[in-house]
This record gives structure tokens, C-alpha cells and sequence, in this order.
């Protein structure tokens, strides 16, 4: 008998499939960012403690000020952000359609926990005029103790 098979103490045990195995893996993959943020916000809870990587900032342009100014309203009324901050006249250079554009744009720097990064940048595209809008994020590494416990409480559901 193979090894798998002399390990299982049923004689009728069936050896998993590929298939299963391939999904239990996806299903790893899938869940391990929801499941590490989970965790970091246990741990910063249970010792009181900033854990790096719990909240992000997130850069996003946009075309004008009032549509910046917009979709900031828009993410605070949400509690997706807990604070805004819009920079005027950023010169932006890029390749669009196989040609070069320069434009300006309207730098916004958004404050927000971590985990909701993915559910924020899905809200920005559905108010965002540009097609493909510009939205990335950088984990918050460190900083005062105080302003992430205001961040935190700026984004929690009431």
C-alpha cells in the first residue's frame, strides 16, 4: 500500500483528489490577507500596541479639485477614510493608448485601515471619471500612537 494510503486508519479512506487539494491551496491564498489583517487588529486590540501594516495611505489622482473634493466627501460619509488630504497641481506624464500625455492632476492622500483598502479603491472607480483610475496604497510602517488610534476610530462602523 503507498504511504498515503497507510496513513489513513479506514481501509475505505479515499486518497484526496488534485482537485481538492488545488482548492484547499486557492482557498489559502485567497483568505490569507483577510485573515493576517484579522489578526493584526487582534493583536493591537489584546496588547494595545500599533502593529505595522494596520492602516495604509492611499494615492489616488484625480482631474480637478471638485471632483478630488467629491469623492473625499464621499469616502468619509462611508467611514472608508478618516482623512483626507488633497495636494493641488501634481504634473503627471504617462503612456495612454500608446501616446505620451501630460497632465495636471489633483493629488489625494488618503488615511484608512488597512483592511479596507481593496473595498475603498473599488468605491474610488465607481465615482472616478478616468477610465483606469490611479489608486495604489503603502502600508503605514510607524507613527504616533495617538493619531492611529484617531484613525482607527474615523473609519469604524457605527
Amino acid at each position: 500500500m503507498d504511504k498515503l494510503g497507510s496513513r489513513c486508519p479506514l481501509p475505505s479512506c479515499p486518497r484526496p483528489s488534485a482537485l481538492v487539494c488545488f482548492l484547499i491551496l486557492a482557498a489559502s491564498f485567497l483568505t490569507y490577507p483577510m485573515l493576517r489583517n484579522l489578526t493584526l487588529q487582534l493583536h493591537s486590540t489584546v496588547t494595545g500596541s500599533y502593529v505595522s501594516g494596520t492602516h495604509s495611505i492611499v494615492f489616488a489622482n484625480c482631474p480637478n479639485e471638485q471632483i478630488a473634493r467629491d469623492i473625499a466627501r464621499a469616502l468619509l460619509d462611508k467611514k472608508l477614510a478618516a482623512s483626507v488630504n488633497i495636494l493641488p497641481k501634481a504634473a503627471s506624464l504617462y503612456f495612454w493608448k500608446g501616446e505620451i500625455e501630460e497632465v495636471t492632476e489633483i493629488l489625494m492622500l488618503i488615511k484608512t485601515k488597512t483592511a479596507k483598502v481593496h473595498l475603498l479603491s473599488s468605491y474610488i472607480r465607481l465615482l472616478h471619471p478616468f477610465e483606469i483610475p490611479e489608486v495604489f496604497s503603502f502600508p503605514m510602517d510607524q507613527g504616533d500612537g495617538h493619531f492611529f488610534k484617531w484613525l482607527e476610530e474615523g473609519v469604524q462602523e457605527n
